[in-house]
């Protein structure tokens, strides 16, 4: 990194700031369902990474639609088998407010965490299925392919709640795994997505 350069101790006379090095995000992969029962990233399959290549992964959700009303949208982890069923623990909190303004709410889902279970995570619930409803956000990935430490995650999500509301659900955790995480699916609890992009990115 260069050396920040003063002349006459003036900020307005620096000279060169040089390289901060502060990292990138690189694009690795867009899934676009149709009326799709799942959308996988598996490391190696159809030019997905999700190896020791990052240090961290983000995914982004654009215009998440559901084939049904009031759908759960969910993570499974793959830890070296062919099944999702990585073990995690996770927190689960969200925020609500109805269109017609009736109520608000700030709470934690002791119903929707998950302890030391094998089902797939639940992200967000009961999203609307009218044709103008939808689901957007990001989950961050931190280091899957340790085989010290669990891998880590959290998400933040907004969507049209079916009543309607808006509704956004945070959402952390870990997969008690010191094996590798090398997928990850997304599903609704029943029912396909419908529509909507999930891109896969890699972080220095």
């Amino acid at each position: 990194m260069s050396i920040v350069t003063l002349n006459n101790r003036a900020v307005r006379s620096v000279s060169d700031f040089g390289s901060l090095n502060t990292g990138s995000m690189v694009f690795i992969k867009k899934l676009t369902a149709s009326s799709s029962a799942n959308l996988s990233f598996v490391n190696g399959s159809s030019d997905v990474v999700l190896d020791s290549t990052y240090k961290e992964y983000l995914f982004t959700f654009k215009d998440i639609h559901p084939q049904n009303d009031g759908r759960y949208f969910r993570i499974g982890f793959r830890d070296g088998s062919t099944d999702y069923d990585a073990t995690t623990t996770t927190t689960f909190f969200n925020t609500y407010h109805p269109e017609n303004d009736s109520t608000t709410q700030l709470a934690y889902e002791t119903s929707l965490d998950q302890a030391q279970s094998t089902d797939p995570v639940k992200l967000i619930g009961a999203v609307g299925y009218d044709n103008d409803e939808c689901l957007g956000g990001y989950l961050r990935l931190f280091n899957p392919s340790s085989t010290t430490f669990v891998k880590h995650f959290m998400s933040n999500i907004s969507a049209s709640h079916n009543l309607p509301a808006a509704n956004q659900c945070f959402v952390a955790g870990y997969c008690n795994t010191t094996t590798a995480i090398d997928a990850v699916q997304f599903t609704m609890h029943t029912g396909n997505i419908d529509a909507g992009d999930i891109c896969l990115y890699g972080i220095n």
